[in-house]
């Protein structure tokens, strides 16, 4: 980086950390869930690490670095899985962990500094008998801020859809980074110009969130002998329009015995199983449902076990998500993963499909969700992996019949989405960000405006053709 003493110097009395393994610690986030990023990104970091306790901070933090044309990457927590987070220019590792603050909780909506903590936001407003609508299975590490500039949806989806549903997120601070960066306020449609941007066009310091009616949920799992047997009741289930549920994620054998190490006990090893988040008034209806479906078995009620049983459990979120992939990499660290759309209305037989055709190279792992207004289910199946040259298969099997692929295995914007440009983002960008400093290498369309996405399939794991 040019000229660090220079910008060290105009950034003197801030928290400056310089020291090489901080700095790299700090430079990473969870992208080593693939083995495509992890030979990809494994040497990426930043030059130094500025940590910024308020809004003013991060204004002084942009400034000083537009100045010196040094590239800066926002992070909080640092649990993103494909590199969102990761200083592919080196420069600035702007950390927004201090930034920890819960600022308002009212009926209904909840205001935060980015940093903050989601298990700490609920702390703050279940008091008001009130929870965030949706969090991601790192509930109790992720920041809401990484979570807007980097998440989709995650539990709660299966009522409230994604993070880019409109009402999912309420208001958002964000700092350009200009000469002299402009804070602004960003409601409305001017949400979707950085939420889920990876911080590329704007560093998000405070965030208003809606809220939901709090339950102290009831961690349920059931078992199945097939998983298209687990998979037909999750759906039969999602559309019970009486029942409440916040979690509906059933997994194919032998992964839940394998992988969920201290819920073992209860699971048999060719047994598919349903994780399921169930509210505590709705539990009479969720056993008459599933006496009446056929073929289904109790396993685990955390309603019902005893404090021996409780004892070391994790929640059941933390075995769903990537919480599932996250568990198997702890014993096999060979696996990875990808993230399915299975559409409506015949996801199911899509999903099933599938998971007979892949067998066990690709164990199914479905995410239940609500989306464009139906029920239907993501996909985040175990890969057993063997080589890049296979998994770019694997991923054009699912394609080949309808099943769009958001690659986990890249670390840019347009290739792990929609695989095109956001034209809204991208314009966006060049008004917050001109000088293209912020994150520099996650936006293909800054990068290079032409690419052709519809004729070039390269796409699909970048590092091959560069």
């Amino acid at each position: 980086m040019n000229d660090l003493a220079a910008l060290k110097a105009d950034l003197e009395g801030l928290a400056i950390e310089d020291n090489p393994q901080i700095v790299r610690q700090k430079s990473r986030d969870f992208f080593w869930y693939s083995p495509v990023l992890k030979r990809q990104l494994d040497e990426v970091c930043a030059d130094i690490v500025v940590t910024a306790t308020n809004e003013a901070e991060v204004v002084r933090v942009l400034r000083a670095c537009y100045a010196h044309d040094v590239p800066v990457t926002t992070r909080g927590a640092g649990t993103g899985n494909y590199g969102q987070a990761m200083p592919l220019s080196g420069g600035v590792v702007l950390n927004l962990a201090e930034m920890n603050k819960v600022l308002e909780v009212s009926t209904g909506m909840v205001r935060a500094e980015a940093g903050a903590i989601m298990s700490a936001i609920d702390d703050a407003a279940r008091p008001s008998g009130q929870e965030l609508r949706l969090h991601p299975s790192t509930y109790r590490t992720a920041t809401i801020g990484g979570f807007v500039a980097g998440g989709s949806g995650g539990v709660g989806s299966i009522n409230w859809g994604g993070l880019r549903d409109f009402g999912n997120i309420l208001r958002l601070r964000v700092v350009t980074m200009e000469a002299e960066p402009r804070i602004l306020e960003l409601s409305g449609a001017d949400l979707h110009k950085v939420s889920h941007a990876y911080g590329t066009n704007g560093v998000i310091t405070e965030v208003v969130m809606p809220l939901t009616a709090a339950y102290d949920w009831v961690d349920v799992l059931t078992g199945f002998g097939s998983f298209a047997e687990a998979a037909r009741f999750a759906d039969a289930l999602a559309n019970q329009d009486g029942l409440l549920l916040k979690e509906i994620a059933p997994i194919a054998a032998p992964v839940p015995h394998d992988y969920f190490l201290r819920h073992q006990k209860f699971i048999r090893r060719d047994q598919s199983v349903c994780a399921l988040m169930v509210a505590p008034f709705a539990m009479d209806a969720f056993a008459a449902f599933t006496s009446r479906f056929g073929g289904v078995e109790i396993l685990y009620r955390s309603d019902l076990a005893s404090d021996e049983d409780k004892q070391g459990l994790p929640p059941v979120y933390e075995l769903a998500w990537n919480h599932t992939t996250l568990r198997g990499l702890r014993v096999d660290p060979t696996i990875t993963y990808l993230q399915v759309l299975y559409p409506f209305p015949d996801h199911v037989e899509k999903a099933v499909h599938l998971a007979d055709l892949l067998g066990d190279e690709a164990p199914a792992h479905l995410e239940f969700v609500r989306f464009d207004g139906r029920n239907t289910c993501f996909g985040l199946p175990i890969i057993r992996y063997s080589s890049e040259d296979r998994l770019e298969e694997i991923i054009r099997i699912h394609e080949d019949r309808g099943c769009p692929v958001f690659n986990p295995h890249c670390y840019t914007l347009e290739e792990g989405g929609m695989k095109q440009t956001d034209a809204v983002q991208l314009a966006f960008k060049k008004e917050a960000d001109p000088k293209g400093l912020l994150n520099p290498g996650k936006m293909i369309a800054w990068e290079n405006p032409d690419f052709d996405f519809s004729s070039d399939q390269t796409y699909l794991f970048p590092g091959l053709a560069r």
